[in-house]
């Protein structure tokens, strides 16, 4: 009975421990990366300020192989979407705001996992031969100790592929 009683309270003092250790940790999960494009504004931003055009370069396009796509009308600019259903994960992009001079702003909700908010800005270089370029997401994990982890881990998760990513994208922009 005496070990019955030190198991359950070591139980409860653990989990009051993990979950006063994550207020430590932030509310929101941001992941970003930067790189420069040598290819002028209007070229970067056709491939990302299209839905359709992120196929070649955007990691998360489809996420799973057995997924089915499914777009909405227009594929560019404020309001345009894309779902897909797959065995592993559904969801849906929503391109929120698109300026083919600054870039777009997007959502991503994916089935089981937090809302992202994300973007890419464009800046043209003072010589407008090439492409400054911010990607970033954001998540708001809110309180549970579960969701602040995986939110401290988002970079070490999530940034690999971002860097792929950009580093595809600089490619087919570059014609290389």
């Amino acid at each position: 009975m005496r070990f019955i009683k030190l198991g359950i309270i070591s139980v409860i003092v653990f989990g009051s421990l993990m979950f006063l250790g994550s207020l430590l940790l932030p509310s929101t999960a941001v992941v970003e990366r930067t790189g420069v494009i040598q290819a002028p504004i209007d070229v970067v931003y056709a491939h990302i300020g299209d839905l359709k055009a992120w196929a070649p370069w955007n990691p998360w396009f489809k996420p799973d192989s057995t997924a089915t796509i499914q777009f909405s009308q227009q594929t560019s600019g404020t309001g345009a979407w894309y779902t897909w259903e797959g065995s592993h994960s559904s969801g849906k992009v929503t391109i929120l705001d698109s300026d083919p001079k600054k870039g777009i702003h997007y959502s991503m909700d994916v089935k089981n996992m937090k809302p992202v908010d994300a973007g890419i800005e464009l800046k043209p270089t003072a010589d407008g031969k090439a492409t400054a370029i911010f990607w970033h997401m954001q998540t708001h994990l809110g309180m549970l100790p579960w969701w602040k982890l995986r939110g401290f881990m988002a970079d070490k998760i999530f940034g690999p592929a971002m860097d792929q990513g950009l580093t595809t994208l600089s490619q087919l922009c570059e014609g290389k």
